[in-house]
């Protein structure tokens, strides 16, 4: 569906390492993935995206994260598998999965800034996400969203088939 241009890798480093998992093969989440799309670069290399930039759209425009303080944010983030999408060393695009890296995993903070959106970056972000051989090995990935179930429906997340199964400890007022 989208072209992707998988950026050289630094001398003496080999790309994704595999580790044999009981049962099948999974890559090795550590190691990071950059990418060129179009004039951005998507990537899942940490060291790369602007921890102050995304606490900065959470924060103030988010409608799930209003007011988060930047060390919450900041062990979200270390603490979760993120993608970024980057443009003039900004950050432009973001989403973490809070996840086992065997079972299951939560899609959480997605977004695209609002001057960047229409370009099909967040369906990029996540269908590089969404392929990568460990995700595509979990039992299920859930999240909630308020307005954006068509792009997510684009990737095969449906409906809740038992919502009465479903519960939550909610401490946010």
């Amino acid at each position: 569906m989208f072209k992707f241009k998988i950026q050289n890798l630094p001398a003496g480093q080999a790309g994704p390492k595999f580790k044999k998992k009981p049962g099948r093969i999974i890559a090795d989440c550590m190691e990071p993935l950059t990418i060129d799309y179009k004039d951005y670069i998507i990537t899942t290399d940490k060291s790369l995206m602007k921890v102050q930039e995304i606490h900065q759209w959470l924060s103030e425009v988010s409608y799930w994260n209003k007011n988060i303080p930047f060390d919450t944010v900041k062990t979200a983030f270390d603490n979760s598998f993120c993608i970024g999408i980057l443009k003039n060393n900004r950050q432009v695009g973001y989403a973490r999965l809070v996840t086992d890296h065997a079972i299951l995993a939560y899609l959480a903070d997605v977004y695209v800034l609002e001057e960047h959106r229409g370009k099909g970056l967040a369906k990029a972000m996540l269908q590089i996400l969404f392929g990568l051989d460990w995700v595509k090995g979990l039992r299920g990935i859930m999240l909630t969203t308020t307005n954006t179930h068509g792009l997510y429906r684009q990737f095969g997340f449906t409906d809740c088939k038992n919502p009465a199964r479903i519960m939550e400890l909610s401490r946010n007022p």
